[in-house]
């Protein structure tokens, strides 16, 4: 179980940053909503859609942690992808409409890990998750996303402990796809070691985010050339 107090703080900075991903979309026109975003072959639109998405499909998260039944946050790869075009083709007012409502309903449904938890972890897309980061998982997502829209909103408005759920999650998701050996560090002392921690990378909190996420090395400096990452 979650401490109610731990909860509390994540929920909290889960809102802060869901209204502000919120204000940033509310105030895109149609036009801008099918611009590129910085995911590939994604509008901003279909990143949007993502985020009303995940929030329904992280709850599934929840249940298999509290319950012990392994649920699956999409019934596959193609009906993810499938409920992300149907959304994303959704008039602008109600597609920001159902990233209100998810956001929601999964603050809702997190109350529940404050209660017995049947499994420490939960695994999505190959990674493992302890049952007790879910919360910090959706944080990440709505931070990472929120940086993708490519809006005049940047990565160093994230509340700092924010922008850290988003690089534990980024460094979850270069293990799991085999990245190479790195140690990284941050100007604020953090450190992952990933493989044999070959090469040393350094940067702040943001620019190391920046190149996990989507490969921008332009505040990233290194013990030597840096590699090809893996998509996230």
């Amino acid at each position: 179980m979650i401490n109610p107090a731990r909860l509390h703080s994540d929920l909290s900075r889960l809102g802060r940053e869901t209204d502000m991903f919120l204000a940033t979309i509310e105030s895109l026109s149609d036009d801008e909503m099918a611009a590129p975003s910085l995911c590939g072959g994604w509008t901003r639109a279909h990143v949007i859609a993502h985020i009303a998405s995940n929030g329904r499909a992280l709850v599934k998260l929840i249940d298999w942690a509290v319950t012990g039944q392994e649920q699956a946050p999409y019934a596959s790869t193609e009906a993810r992808n499938q409920e992300i075009a149907e959304l994303a083709a959704l008039p602008r007012k109600e597609l920001v409409e159902k990233v209100r409502e998810t956001a929601a309903y999964f603050a809702e449904q997190a109350q529940r890990l404050t209660g017995e938890l049947a499994v420490e972890e939960v695994h999505l897309h190959g990674k493992q998750i302890p049952a007790t980061s879910i919360v910090a998982l959706r944080i990440a997502e709505v931070v990472v996303h929120h940086h993708d829209l490519d809006t005049a909103w940047t990565i160093e408005e994230a509340d700092p402990d924010s922008l850290l759920n988003a690089l534990e999650a980024a460094v979850r998701t270069m293990r799991a796809k085999g990245a190479p050996g790195m140690t990284l560090v941050t100007e604020e002392r953090d450190e992952w070691v990933i493989g044999d921690g070959a090469l040393r990378v350094e940067s702040d909190r943001e620019g190391l985010l920046e190149w996990l996420a989507r490969g921008d090395a332009e505040n990233v400096e290194a013990d030597g050339p840096l590699p090809a990452l893996p998509s996230w």
